[in-house]
Parts: C-alpha cells; structure tokens; sequence
C-alpha cells in the first residue's frame, strides 16, 4: 500500500546527473478514482509561454520528469527535486520539500485529482495551480502560470523505471 512506503525527499543539493531508484516500484494499490494515469518518464515536445511558442535551445526542451503512482499518491521528480504527496486536497499530505530554483528554499503544495487533472497550489500563494493533464494524444499538458504562463507538452518514452540520465540538470545555469 501507499502508505506503507516512506515519504521520499529531495536529497540535499538536488539528485543531480540521474534519477533516484523508483520509490513506488513495489506498490500495487490501484490508482484512486478519477486520477489522470501519468506513470512513466516524460520528456518535453513542445512548449509556450503566454500563448508563443518557447524559442529553440531554450532548455526546458532538455527537461524531463519521472511520475510515479499508487493509490492517492504521488511522486513527481523533475528538475533535480522529488514532490511527494497524497493528492488528497490536504496541506498535511501535501508535499512538503524544497524549490527546484535553489533547492533550500522550503515548499509546502496542497495536491489533488480534479476531474481527472493532477493539481498543485501552493500554500500561502493564493490563485497559482500548477496542473498535469493528459491531452486526446496521450501526451502530459504541464502548466506553470508562475513560470510567466508556461505550458509544456510531455510525450511519454519510458516506464521510468531505473535511474534515467537527468538531461535538465545538466543545462542548469551556474553562477
């Protein structure tokens, strides 16, 4: 069951060059009623922001991001952070990490299935939704109205399974 496995956190500094090993591998609690099944390794087709399209070479076209599921669960790692949470509409249950910006600063995320769409707002920033939905293609529509209105589109190229190569990471800017 979900709840058997322990909550998993974003290791210090990021998980780098690669992805952790799966953390909901050996679940086999059914997915709950009405969540999207957005299971696997997604890598990013196309992107927007504010309507226009993201230029080429702009590296959200590198980024790539592994979902896992079980039961209300849900972990999503992606820019070097892992979101796990119970998408159960709570703020206890929510995740409760660090910001992919910094990896320091701390977040809290109220998770939930809305009529088939993975939601996230954040605590204490009123109006913001960060949503997953499939498309009529099957491919992951991710939206970021924080990020200047990005919406990214995600085809799906593995099961995610093992310790995937973190293209992202290795185009995040240093100072």
């Amino acid at each position: 069951m979900a709840a058997d496995i322990p909550v998993a956190h974003t290791p210090p500094g990021g998980y780098g060059a690669t992805f952790p090993e799966p953390v909901l591998a050996g679940c086999t609690e059914p997915l709950v009623e009405g969540a999207p099944d957005l299971r696997g390794l997604w890598k990013t087709l196309r992107a927007e922001r504010a309507g226009s399209p993201v230029p080429d070479g702009d590296r959200i076209y590198s980024y790539m991001e592994r979902i896992e599921q079980c039961g209300n669960r849900i972990i999503d790692m992606g820019g070097g952070t892992i979101a796990d949470a119970r998408a159960d509409g709570t703020e206890a249950n929510g995740v409760h990490d660090v910001s992919a910006f910094d990896y320091t600063t701390p977040i809290h995320v109220i998770a939930s299935y809305e009529a088939g769409v993975f939601v996230l707002r954040p605590v204490g920033i009123p109006g913001i939704e960060v949503t997953r939905r499939l498309d009529g293609d099957g491919h992951m529509v991710w939206t970021r109205p924080d990020l200047g209105g990005l919406t990214v589109t995600l085809e799906r190229i593995s099961d995610g399974a093992g310790t995937p190569h973190n293209t992202f990471f290795a185009t995040r800017p240093t100072t």
